[in-house]
């Protein structure tokens, strides 16, 4: 992930971001998009990690900016769970547990190697505030302790108009489950 992106792709994903930044605005209300293009220009693993963001279909986007760090969110707001992204169990033990029939990846190990986490529930909750999102898919979101502990992992998404959580074993996957992730910057 350390390898930087050519002048071509940084200038096309700059366009990309700026466009859907500008077009739209309700997502981060107050916020300059100079002020972020700076920030990820001084930040070239973060502008990779955008680009992997973009490149498996997350389409992602400022969502706002942490008050306490300064840091700008960036999270996937594509429709549906990210396509180069679904067929994942949750983390690297629930792949190895599987003896047979193993998915390619884990969705913590991917989003480790783009350089992005899972969003969490109250992430997932405050995404679906800005629009409806996985009204035909599912995403794993960050999992507590507790639970991962026991077998299990936590998945969202978007029916009848609300947030619903559910829980599966940590070592299944489906071809409509991937993940959503967040990128400070």
């Amino acid at each position: 992930m350390t390898k930087q992106l050519s002048s071509d792709q940084g200038e096309t994903l700059f366009n990309t971001l700026k466009a859907r930044f500008e077009k739209n605005p309700n997502r981060h209300q107050g916020l300059d998009w100079a002020a972020v293009q700076a920030k990820l220009e001084a930040n070239p693993a973060k502008l990779r990690s955008l680009f992997e963001m973009e490149e498996t279909g997350g389409e992602p986007d400022v969502v706002g900016q942490d008050a306490k760090t300064g840091e700008y969110l960036f999270y996937d707001f594509v429709a549906e769970s990210p396509k180069g992204r679904r067929s994942v169990c949750y983390d690297h033990e629930a792949l190895e547990s599987r003896k047979e029939h193993k998915p390619d990846d884990s969705a913590v190990g991917m989003a480790a190697d783009m350089g992005i986490e899972l969003l969490n529930e109250e992430q997932y909750r405050t995404l679906q505030q800005l629009g409806k999102f996985d009204t035909k898919t599912s995403s794993w979101i960050l999992t507590p302790p507790d639970i991962r502990k026991l077998g299990g992992a936590v998945f969202c998404d978007f029916r009848y108009g609300h947030v619903f959580v559910y829980h599966n074993g940590a070592e299944s996957y489906y071809a409509a489950r991937g993940f959503r992730g967040c990128l400070r910057v």
